[in-house]
């Protein structure tokens, strides 16, 4: 994990395991994945933490090298909150410039000497985003020429300043990020807008649609699941797999991922069914139900990852909290990555356990985010949206007696499982 320098309690130097880390997800205009931001929160630890949390990103910038930033964003860039302090400082060895987005607030102080190291990172290489964009102020208008992407709030935008504003950055050349985006109609503004890219959670939203039905393939996969969690025998298994062939195809693909592990190449359905064993082909299944409608041509693989990070995420928390129970960590995965399945089928969430028959336990935590499993999904959720939901963390984390330093060398494990699983998946 990451190393830890000593620490003077009488100064304000961050103890650099002491965060909270948030991964938000950057959508381009076709909802594939372009990047992510990466959101530091400290974690609350006594009156000596005095630390702002872009002091925290700092001491974390300083300490990439052992984070691993390719990790954390797998082929994605990864935005980053800096400082004018930050800006001024020697940490640049650290960052990835090609991978890395360097984002400001509009109301930094951008003295003379902070516009000239701007300019001499940008020179190195270096890009920068200007975040929270409100109004074309002198300040804002001093920063655009270094600046290659403009962020503007959904959540408390001015909308005739919005629609003044985006067609001048977009005429001097600037790329438009919509942030705080929370509905599927707000996307569709944006999008009217002129927006390149957008951060928020609307893509995770159900949207309910009444008579809904489940695309054949779909239908496909469940029924196999069904068959998976019963007493069907591995011959009967096969051949249902047989019956659909850009399923097994699909499955022989993933089954050969690295994040599976196997020793061997998996050539054959019966060696794919008679190595991973019916808890791990009851995974594969569920991860392929999320990377079906890529393959037709839909934009879901923000969904697909979400929904592998939760699973992982899950998982890794539960063997970590109870390391004896193996089936405790099966569970969770599962609940993690069926948490999202009312957006992926546009189903109520009852009517899919309908479907998908689970135990109790899962159910009160899909349903209710109660019970053990519920409190490590609320725990993923709040991660996810870190900004509103930080004050959350630090509790729940004292019930399962974790410490923060465990939590995010966990998600980093999670992000790079995910990011492996969903090259191979679509």
């Amino acid at each position: 994990m990451i190393d830890l320098s000593s620490h003077d309690s009488a100064s304000k130097n961050l103890r650099v395991r002491e965060f909270y880390l948030g991964r938000q997800p950057l959508l381009d205009r076709n909802q594939a994945l372009f990047g992510y931001e990466l959101l530091f929160r400290n974690a609350p630890i006594g009156p000596a933490n005095v630390t702002s949390d872009l002091g925290a990103t700092a001491s974390v910038i300083a300490h990439a090298a052992q984070l691993g930033m390719e990790k954390v964003i797998g082929d994605a860039l990864g935005f980053v909150n800096v400082d004018a302090d930050t800006i001024m400082s020697d940490i640049w060895g650290f960052l990835p410039k090609e991978k890395v987005i360097l984002e400001i607030t509009e109301n930094m102080d951008a003295t003379p000497e902070v516009l000239a190291r701007m300019a001499e990172l940008v020179e190195q290489g270096f890009r920068f985003a200007l975040d929270d964009v409100t109004a074309e102020t002198g300040q804002v208008q001093s920063l655009l020429p270094m600046i290659e992407y403009v962020k503007m709030n959904m959540r408390n935008a001015d909308l005739p300043a919005l629609m003044r504003m985006a067609p001048r950055f977009k005429q001097d050349g600037k790329k438009l990020v919509a942030e705080k985006v929370e509905t599927r109609d707000e996307f569709k503004h944006c999008l009217d807008l002129g927006f390149d890219f957008f951060q928020g959670y609307y893509f995770a939203k159900p949207i309910i649609m009444s008579g809904k039905k489940l695309s054949p393939s779909q239908l496909a996969l469940m029924e196999l699941m069904t068959l998976v969690t019963s007493d069907a025998d591995n011959v009967e298994i096969e051949r249902a797999i047989k019956k659909d062939v850009s399923l097994a195809l699909n499955l022989l693909r993933l089954v050969n991922t690295p994040a599976v592990g196997a020793r061997q190449r998996i050539d054959s359905l019966s060696q794919a069914v008679t190595i991973l064993g019916r808890r791990q082909l009851q995974r594969w299944l569920q991860i392929m139900l999320y990377a079906e409608p890529a393959k037709r041509g839909h934009s879901m693989t923000p969904l697909l990852m979400l929904a592998t990070t939760r699973g992982r995420l899950l998982e890794l928390l539960a063997h970590k909290l109870r390391p004896k129970h193996q089936h405790v960590s099966d569970i969770a995965f599962t609940v993690g990555i069926m948490s999202l399945m009312d957006t992926l089928f546009g189903l109520p969430m009852e009517e899919i356990l309908t479907q998908i028959p689970v135990i109790d336990e899962v159910a009160e935590a899909l349903m209710h985010r109660q019970g053990f499993f519920g409190e490590l999904l609320q725990l993923a959720e709040c991660l996810e949206q870190v900004e509103e939901m930080d004050h959350k963390i630090d509790p729940t984390l004292r019930d399962l007696e974790m410490s923060t330093d465990e939590l995010v060398e966990l998600e980093v494990a999670a992000f790079e499982w995910s990011d492996n699983v969903v090259r191979y998946a679509i």
